[in-house]
């Protein structure tokens, strides 16, 4: 975006010994303030004690020298988080979504110093918080000193709250445009998978996009569909051509009707162009979008989410593959839980039967129980679906065997024989 040299920030100015900092994550990213930070930290004025609490990152992450001035937490393994984990530079806070707000409120997840990236301010003075709210609005609440960089190429986008020239402590020129996160185009598996989800969704039903490629993918399955509406965590790309072909209308959600409702704006400059005063589009805290009365208020509301591995009984996980931390806990049972409450609610958890040689659909879970299976809904692979809803465990074996890869179904069988026969001998008569 600029080739000169950014404005340089003071930053021993703003910061005290044992601050902890939070910054917005992903898109919404302030690069140039953490990349000012970080040399301030390898430098001789570096301030002790430092902590951050880092979510997805939105450009080539913290390299490891770096980390070690600076104490790092994160929700997710994402991106260059897996390696600062892997490294032992990353802490985890395995917690839903929804719980965000009080633990920054009561201080447990520490927001002092708090950075952001805005477009400029309006006619008025007000800046727009741009392309995230999420947890960014509680920690903004509980911040000693906010710091901000600007860019004309950050959307100004609805939904409040704004932020008033009074309250930044310091404003610098951002150097960089804002991450942009594209997806691939879908493989043959991955295609599969999205049609056999879309198959479940029916017109009217409100949908919940979750992280990774697979939920996206059903967006592009979806072009016959009629009066869509979108309330979730974060909005991909894929919501702008539902919304220019009139499928994503939002005229028969059951809250916020003709609205499309998030938390952050993950994609390319074609989203956050077409979110630029977009009145249609509300950018809302976790507060909001992960609430179980507002989340409890939408009919045929449709969860979708990603899996890295599903267990015979349902049980999930969503964290950690080959012994990496890659995933999160994040929002899905927040909002699997309410697509099982909603009327006509669609709980849906998708991934491939298969990694390689390796079967995705287990005996047993490699990594920790993200979603317990008390919260099983219906899981989606490419071989089909098995809706979980209300069945014992035998039967919840079977139908997920059903769905496995099928060169892998026996070796899945002799697995679970224990556990079938164990249910089956506990429900035969005397």
């Amino acid at each position: 975006m600029n080739d000169e040299p950014a404005q340089e920030l003071d930053f021993a100015r703003y910061l005290r010994a044992g601050d902890s900092l939070l910054w917005a994550q992903a898109s919404a990213e302030p690069r140039t303030l953490i990349e000012q930070l970080l040399a301030h930290q390898a430098g001789p004025r570096a301030v002790p004690g430092l902590r951050a609490f880092v979510g997805i990152p939105g450009g080539d992450g913290i390299a490891p020298e770096h980390a070690r001035r600076l104490a790092l937490t994160s929700y997710t393994g994402s991106g260059g988080n897996a390696a600062l984990h892997a490294a032992g530079l990353l802490d985890i806070l395995p917690a839903h979504y929804s719980s965000f707000p009080g633990l920054i409120a009561r201080g447990a997840i520490g927001a002092d110093v708090v950075l952001v990236q805005l477009p400029p301010p309006d006619d008025r003075g007000r800046y727009s918080l741009g392309l995230a709210r999420d947890y960014l609005v509680a920690a903004l609440r509980r911040a000693r000193v906010i710091i901000a960089e600007v860019s004309p190429l950050v959307p100004w986008t609805a939904g409040g709250p704004t932020l008033a020239a009074g309250q930044l402590a310091a404003v610098i020129p951002a150097r960089y445009p804002p991450a942009q996160s594209a997806s691939a185009p879908p493989t043959a598996v991955q295609a599969q998978i999205a049609a056999n989800v879309a198959g479940l969704i029916e017109d009217g039903a409100t949908l919940q996009i979750g992280l990774g490629s697979l939920p996206e993918s059903v967006l592009s399955q979806l072009a016959g569909r009629r009066d869509l509406g979108v309330h979730s965590g974060l909005l991909p790309d894929g919501i702008v051509d539902l919304m220019e072909a009139g499928v994503v209308t939002g005229l028969r959600k059951s809250a916020d009707r003709g609205l499309t409702v998030g938390g952050m704006l993950l994609g390319t400059r074609r989203l956050f162009d077409y979110a630029h005063r977009n009145e249609r589009i509300q950018l809302r805290d976790v507060s909001y979008t992960h609430a179980a009365e507002v989340l409890a208020a939408q009919d045929r509301f449709a969860a979708l989410n990603s899996a890295l591995e599903v267990d015979l009984s349902g049980q999930v996980n969503a964290e950690v593959a080959r012994g990496r931390y890659l995933g999160a806990v994040g929002g899905a049972v927040d909002f699997l839980r309410a697509a099982a409450r909603s009327r006509g609610g669609l709980p849906v958890v998708m991934l491939p039967a298969r990694a390689g040689p390796a079967s995705r659909i287990v005996a047993e879970l490699s990594g920790p129980v993200s979603t317990p299976r008390s919260d099983a809904g219906v899981i989606v692979t490419e071989h089909g679906v098995a809706d979980l809803r209300g069945l014992p465990l035998a039967r919840r074996a079977e139908r997920m065997i059903a769905i496995a890869a099928p060169e892998l179904r026996g070796a899945l069988d002799q697995a679970a024989d224990g556990v079938l026969a164990a249910a089956r001998t506990a429900v035969r008569p005397a």
